[in-house]
């Protein structure tokens, strides 16, 4: 039997039904390898206790045949979703403290589903950053290092960067992510991993803490396609406290791993050929054609015209939604509290000691493109675009099953490389904001290495709850790629 933090979650899962080892065993090899890997920061709170009973439960309940479909495996969460009991910060001072008396939806169906909790993994600020490096415990450090032998430490990409370390580091089977605008994809991008981004409404928004309340969607995070589909059909549920929730029945998404996709057409967008993108990214998106096109697929060039507008448009109804979101946050009811001399002080000195600075540049821009103002030029133009972007996709969809693009432009750089340039690390989210902004379900899967030895990933956009063809897709190209590198804190 190799290294219990090598397993897959699969592979996990049926060694536990097989009784070749225990939940205990393997939950007990990663927390040994949390603890052993504290360097990255990947983790806001860790709960080792907590893993071990729940451990301890899931060997007695598959003992007596009664396990679920994630029962023993030890996964942890975005520090973003709410844990009864446990302390959830979003990754923000001003929710430092903050100990939620309830569960959300999606962690629910996990416990429910026999998962074991290893902890809470940290995060940008309220969900809010593409590196992982806005959050109030500091940088997640990506476990991956150049080839160049400088050593530099990276990001792991964002927001959800320590759910996407965790997973890279094996320090868990799984994880949890949001994505508001690429923040599953382009991490798991940047540490050769899976993350998928449902469509908006299959998971429930439920006690996760709200950026965007019109994007903001989970989903998981994985070694392997095969991992994500199991995590997704766990995750995934109408929930009639989430009035965005879609009512339909959840597939088997793993059922769909059949490994044909003959007869498929596949969209390669023209507009997604920006200027000065490396050729290895042109290159490793070149590659991903061909693999399918040998499994029998068909390669078809469409068009998104609106694409060009998807950023600005992004970064107009994010930060108006963040703007109205994050205005519960006033030191009254829950979370930090700072004193003044009047309400409006009280405040002041709130807001301003518990949000970090990329919250405020969002907030301030937000309530600036709000305003009585500027509320027409701005917002409801970018509503507007929004509608065309999401027209653009139907219409491609008339002529492809599913769309194949780079997920990010680049490999992952140093901490610290575009920090003080917010313009440059907005454009990381280039080529997963359109399908955020049409609701689209989209996918990452690692293609092969950079120039510098890093992960490159391809994205995989499909249609309105059609998840089951992306993974599909997804794994053929898994498979094509052979891609089995492992960074370096696992050499």
């Amino acid at each position: 039997m190799s290294k219990p933090t090598h397993f897959t979650l699969a592979g996990a899962r049926d060694a536990l039904k097989k009784r070749e080892i225990s939940s205990v065993e393997l939950t007990t090899a990663h927390v040994a390898a949390m603890e052993s890997l504290r360097e990255l920061n990947a983790f806001v709170t860790e709960t080792p206790d907590k893993a071990i009973e729940m451990a301890k439960a899931s060997d007695a309940r598959l003992a007596r045949g009664e396990g679920g479909p994630l029962e023993g495996l030890p996964i942890a969460i975005k520090d973003l979703f709410c844990t009864e009991g446990v302390r959830t910060t979003a990754g923000s001072n001003i929710l430092g403290n903050f100990v939620p008396p309830y569960e959300s939806t999606v962690t629910s169906h996990l416990w429910r589903d026999g998962a074991v909790m290893l902890g809470k993994l940290n995060m940008d600020e309220f969900a809010m950053g593409s590196a992982n490096i806005t959050s109030a415990y500091g940088n997640v450090e990506n476990p991956w290092r150049r080839q160049d032998g400088s050593n530099a430490k990276l990001v792991p990409g964002g927001s959800s960067g320590g759910s996407a370390a965790s997973v890279a580091a094996r320090m868990t089977l799984a994880a949890t992510g949001t994505d508001t605008g690429g923040s599953i994809r382009q991490p798991a991008a940047f540490t050769g991993i899976v993350g998928i981004k449902p469509t908006y409404g299959r998971c429930s928004r439920w006690g996760v803490v709200a950026f965007a309340s019109s994007l903001d969607q989970a989903g998981p995070m994985a070694r392997t396609v095969r991992d994500a589909a199991i995590m997704l059909r766990s995750m995934a549920g109408f929930d009639p406290k989430d009035s965005t929730s879609v009512d339909m029945a959840v597939p088997d998404f793993e059922a769909a791993l059949t490994g044909d996709i003959r007869g498929l057409k596949v969209g390669i967008p023209k507009e997604y050929r920006v200027d000065g993108m490396p050729a290895e990214i042109e290159r490793v998106w070149q590659q991903g054609a061909d693999w399918l096109r040998a499994a029998g697929a068909e390669i078809v060039e469409v068009s998104l015209p609106h694409t060009k507008y998807a950023l600005p448009t992004y970064y107009i109804v994010a930060p108006a939604e963040a703007s109205s979101n994050l205005a519960r946050y006033d030191g009254v009811r829950y979370g930090l509290r700072e004193t003044g001399g009047s309400l409006n002080e009280l405040y002041e000195n709130t807001r301003a000691a518990g949000f970090g600075r990329e919250v405020k540049r969002r907030v301030m821009i937000g309530t600036y493109v709000l305003s009585a103002g500027y509320y027409d030029a701005y917002y409801t133009k970018a509503q507007k675009l929004r509608t065309l972007i999401a027209r653009d996709f139907t219409e491609a969809y008339k002529q492809c099953d599913v769309i194949l693009t780079p997920t990010a432009p680049s490999t992952a750089f140093a901490i610290g490389e575009k920090q003080d340039d917010p313009i440059a690390m907005y454009l990381n989210d280039v080529f997963t904001v359109p399908a955020s902004l049409a609701g689209l379900p989209g996918l990452s899967v690692p293609a092969g290495l950079g120039d510098d030895g890093l992960p490159l990933g391809l994205q995989l956009l499909g249609r309105p709850f059609d998840e089951e063809t992306i993974l599909r897709v997804a794994e053929v190209m898994e498979q094509a790629s052979g891609f089995t590198a492992l960074p370096q804190t696992m050499s």
